[in-house]
């Protein structure tokens, strides 16, 4: 099927634009200095705080946009659909992070590989993966209860997207990455931090719980001097490796041959990047 060029540039648009809305708010909310390599909108001279309104802004123009170029379409109310249930469920996953690091609470003994998968779930794999290629199947006339096998290993290739997030987040090079990683002084519940609570002596543990969330450099430095220590480098290297082989083989398996090509060109996009 050809699209009209129109509606595939509106249809990424959209998509741009729910994640800049979503960037733009979650930089408030982590605190965060730079975002790809430029100061996050909210730290921008004038713009401060107005930025809230200004992610505001970007979400309810997604409606008018496709509105506007979808109405007529037949696949229209599915459109509108997923792209509420995607924000939803983005959302979710949003607070189920902010109230993990909840300021008074911190409790390094709550992060667990499944916390971890869950927030990332929500927050990250559904619109970053899964959103662009639902929205391909419904242009197609493709009902999307067909295709739970491909959201499945769309969401697995996004929880996989965000350990390597959480891993450059603390051993990449900012100039290289494009922002300052933040996730030790937020007391995030980074990949990082579960397997160091996995692989931690007594004595290691003791460390992290006094260092962990705290945003002295020197906190952060020692934080980061026992990830070292325990060769989560090493750990991440290895995940990295078994994931691609896992995601590979179960699009390999897929019946046709044009949704392996789609699937394969995202995963050969983020297998070891380093940004």
């Amino acid at each position: 099927i050809r699209y009209p060029p129109v509606l595939i540039s509106c249809c990424c648009r959209v998509m741009f634009q729910l994640q800049a809305y979503f960037l733009v708010l979650d930089d408030i909310m982590d605190n965060s200095v730079t975002r790809r390599g430029q100061p996050c909108w909210f730290r921008v001279p004038q713009v401060g705080m107005v930025a809230i309104n200004d992610g505001i802004l970007l979400r309810n123009h997604i409606h008018r946009i496709l509105k506007k170029h979808f109405r007529g379409k037949p696949y229209y109310v599915d459109l509108v659909d997923l792209f509420n249930e995607v924000e939803m469920q983005t959302a979710c996953g949003q607070m189920i992070d902010l109230i993990t690091t909840f300021e008074g609470e911190k409790d390094l003994a709550k992060y667990s590989l499944p916390i971890h998968r869950r927030i990332v779930q929500y927050k990250t794999a559904y619109y970053s993966f899964y959103l662009p290629v639902a929205c391909a199947l419904l242009m197609a006339g493709e009902n999307l209860e067909n295709h739970i096998d491909v959201k499945n290993v769309l969401v697995d290739m996004g929880i996989y997207f965000q350990v390597q997030d959480d891993y450059l987040d603390c051993f990449a090079d900012p100039e290289t990455l494009g922002k300052i990683g933040t996730d030790i002084e937020d007391f995030k519940c980074s990949w990082l931090v579960v397997k160091a609570l996995e692989r931690c002596s007594k004595e290691q543990t003791e460390i992290l719980y006094a260092n962990y969330g705290k945003p002295d450099p020197s906190n952060v430095a020692k934080v980061k001097e026992l990830y070292k220590e325990l060769d989560l480098e090493g750990v991440f290297k290895e995940y990295e490796s078994k994931s691609y082989e896992k995601l590979t083989g179960v699009i390999e398996a897929h019946k046709s041959k044009a949704i392996q090509a789609v699937l394969k060109s995202f995963l050969a996009k983020i297998y070891k990047r380093q940004k």
